[in-house]
């Protein structure tokens, strides 16, 4: 517990670095940027609000996601200062664009089998203006700028056609997998299998879990609400387990049934050519001795 709540302090203040503010009320940050407390109030109540929307998906995300909030909150301030520098410095958008950003790549490891982190070093990767990976994401694009542009053109984002990469933006780059994804059926993929698989619902199971062990160590923390995601999720899980569990027993049943015939015949046969063998060796070992 303690060392989950160790990251998440880390990490919460990375996104307060991202998307919010350190400053514990409005007197401080109207002092801390050397301003009014009228002046910056807007700006302030706006900070705030986008700050919390990242927490509020973080703890969300054992559903959406599949992920911890901890994992989460590492993702996000992993690529969001591009973001932030795209959207010109528009924190409330670029929480909702980072959201969708990490929801595809869930969905995208989820339909197509890809390691997360394979998928996550893509996307920072095109936050740097690097395409070498970008068939990490198996969606039919190769690995170079010329094939981004073919995704960008694809997915219909823009109202014209682009023969290079000159003025896109990062959060045009993550828009336009997502319209690719949902063209191709991938969007919202984890969130379904959170229900109705075994893996998606067992991994929304240990998400649930971190996030609860983490939220013991922390003062503001909603232990109710924790407990209640994590119950849910494990009824989920158990759900899609116990009807597997009953068919394998059952199969265990039938084939446990089939087979004793076939080996109770063989037994005899068995003991016939095994044991003189044996009796004759423990007899000349017993003579040796």
């Amino acid at each position: 517990s303690i060392a989950g709540f160790s990251q998440y302090e880390q990490l919460a203040g990375g996104v307060k670095t991202l998307f919010g503010t350190e400053a514990t009320s409005l007197a401080e940050y109207a002092n801390s940027v050397g301003k009014s407390a009228e002046e910056v109030a807007g700006e302030y109540e706006k900070l705030l609000a986008s700050q919390q929307t990242v927490f509020d998906n973080a703890d969300k995300a054992f559903q959406s996601a599949g992920l911890s909030a901890n994992e989460y909150m590492e993702t996000v301030t992993s690529f969001s200062a591009s973001l932030l520098q795209g959207l010109g410095g528009d924190t409330e958008k670029a929480a909702a664009l980072a959201d969708k950003a990490i929801i595809d790549m869930a969905d995208n490891a989820n339909k197509m089998g890809t390691d997360i982190g394979s998928i996550q070093n893509a996307y920072q990767g095109f936050a740097k203006q690097n395409y070498t990976m970008l068939d990490n994401l198996k969606l039919g694009y190769g690995g170079t700028q010329e094939e981004m542009v073919r995704l960008i053109n694809d997915s219909g984002i823009l109202e014209k056609k682009i023969e290079d990469l000159d003025g896109i933006r990062f959060d045009q780059i993550v828009e336009a997998i997502h319209a690719v994804q949902t063209n191709i059926g991938i969007t919202d993929a984890t969130a379904q299998e959170a229900s109705s698989t075994i893996e998606g619902s067992v991994n929304a199971m240990k998400s649930a879990w971190s996030n609860l062990v983490s939220g013991m160590a922390r003062d503001d923390a909603d232990l109710s609400g924790l407990m209640s995601d994590l119950a849910g999720s494990v009824e989920t899980a158990g759900a899609n387990l116990l009807p597997r569990i009953t068919t394998i027993l059952s199969s265990m049943g039938t084939l446990v049934a089939q087979l004793a015939p076939q080996i109770a015949g063989q037994v005899p046969q068995l003991i016939e050519q095994v044991v003189p063998p044996m009796i004759e060796a423990g007899a000349q070992m017993l003579g040796g001795v």
